[in-house]
């Protein structure tokens, strides 16, 4: 797949185009080397969210009259580029090695993240930047070797992928054989970020998280008095998160009560503090252990209308929100996360917006929105890549990107490759606004 280059600067005339069978218009705005935005401005009722493509129907292309001259419905204005010339002066060359199929919700999951990908390369023209895609699937029981022999494969600047741990190793050894920047998007385990300078790697391990997270929230409540609450989860791993908890507490010799959701209303009361706010964390990440403890926060609240409750809690309980919106707010909630998806905010509307437009559907809804996710990786690792070359690192304030629903920051891994760093508290304020809190 090939995308075509930016417009011009030059002045726009108007020329029409025949819909045949099957096209989407991020395939014809592809064709005539335009936005899809461009062609929606062009054509005034396909912003309505019932608006579909229908055959034989004419729509407008807004285009310069240099392309009309030159270019025709049949051609796409490839921006293809196979010398070495350094990639800040040419179109970027993107590969993508994910499974992209409707096999099973893995290969929905990264059509759609690769939906959100193009979309992103189709705003980034607008910036001037140009980008070549060759896509791969990859599905967990594929051949990387085989596709790895593809000579478009070594002409990448960067790859997104693999989905897959793996396939890692493989991976790993052909981009710095090619000095190619490999970005794992979504796979935790790949050891070889510790020995290869071009990989990039999205999430971080587990522990690193539980770690980072309670020195974050025993220096954020050392005021509070905290309370961790055994609910009886012989599934959950969430007990890692709480002893690492305590152990920074006890270290910071910062006193902290653990009481039991199986404890009388009594004992349960007696582990709350009346004269310092308090801070509950759950051993659990479940639905049902969180809507029972705060039946019994209701109740204490009622017994003692002045104490003041917080809740730390977990990523999970984002799934709880249009749920829970009213006890989210009520006790101060904060949820560590590497992402956010605001359903209040206009950008996340307008790109949920054209992502109907574009593909006839709606995201998947899940968190997080994979669409989004590929939309941010796109734009922060093009953008730096257009602008410092193969020497992006991806560190804190390279440039001023305000991400969609996934905050990036890389971080070097000793003498290997680069991990992001990036972590957030959202906050569910009292007063029924949502702030995060980047850390």
């Amino acid at each position: 797949m090939v995308l075509s280059l930016p417009l011009s600067a030059s002045a726009q005339t108007k020329m029409t185009h025949e819909v045949k069978k099957k096209e989407t218009m991020y395939g014809i705005a592809r064709m005539y080397g335009i936005t899809v935005e461009e062609l929606v401005q062009a054509n005034p009722g396909m912003e309505q969210p019932d608006y579909q493509l229908k055959k034989g129907s004419l729509i407008t292309i807004p285009t310069t009259a240099q392309q009309q001259q030159q270019a025709s419905p049949q051609t796409v204005v490839s921006s293809q580029n196979n010398d070495n010339t350094d990639v800040r002066n040419r179109a970027i060359r993107v590969g993508v090695m994910l499974p992209l199929h409707h096999v099973n919700n893995d290969g929905k999951r990264m059509i759609e993240y690769y939906r959100g990908l193009l979309m992103a390369c189709d705003s980034l023209k607008k910036e001037g930047i140009s980008v070549d895609i060759h896509a791969w699937n990859l599905p967990e029981n594929g051949d990387v070797k085989a596709l790895l022999k593809d000579p478009a494969a070594a002409r990448c600047d960067v790859i997104f992928g693999p989905l897959y741990s793996k396939f890692v190793s493989p991976l790993s050894d052909f981009v710095e054989r090619n000095d190619i920047r490999l970005v794992i998007p979504f796979s935790i385990h790949a050891p070889e970020l510790y020995s290869n300078r071009n990989i990039f790697q999205i999430y971080q391990v587990q522990n690193d998280i539980y770690e980072t997270t309670a020195r974050r929230c025993a220096e954020w409540f050392k005021d509070y008095h905290s309370i961790v609450i055994d609910c009886g989860d012989t599934t959950s791993t969430k007990g890692a998160f709480t002893f690492t908890y305590r152990r920074q507490l006890e270290v910071r010799d910062i006193p902290y009560s653990i009481t039991s959701l199986k404890s009388s209303d009594n004992m349960f009361a007696k582990a709350f503090s009346k004269t310092k706010p308090n801070l509950v964390i759950l051993n659990t990440g479940r639905s049902p252990e969180l809507l029972s403890v705060f039946g019994r926060l209701s109740a204490i609240k009622a017994a003692n209308p002045d104490i003041q409750i917080s809740m730390f809690g977990y990523t999970e309980w984002m799934m709880y929100m249009q749920y829970q919106s009213e006890n989210f707010h009520k006790y101060n909630v904060h949820i560590p996360a590497p992402f956010f998806f605001n359903m209040q905010s206009p950008q996340t509307d307008l790109i949920q917006k054209n992502y109907r437009l574009i593909f006839g559907q709606d995201m998947m809804n899940s968190l997080p929105r994979f669409a989004l996710t590929g939309f941010d990786h796109a734009v922060f690792f093009l953008r730096g890549l257009h602008k410092y070359g193969k020497t992006f690192d991806g560190a804190a304030g390279r440039f001023g990107y305000q991400p969609i629903q996934t905050p990036l920051k890389f971080e070097r891994m000793g003498n290997g490759g680069l991990q992001n760093r990036a972590y957030m508290f959202i906050h569910y304020k009292p007063d029924h606004t949502i702030e995060t809190v980047n850390y």
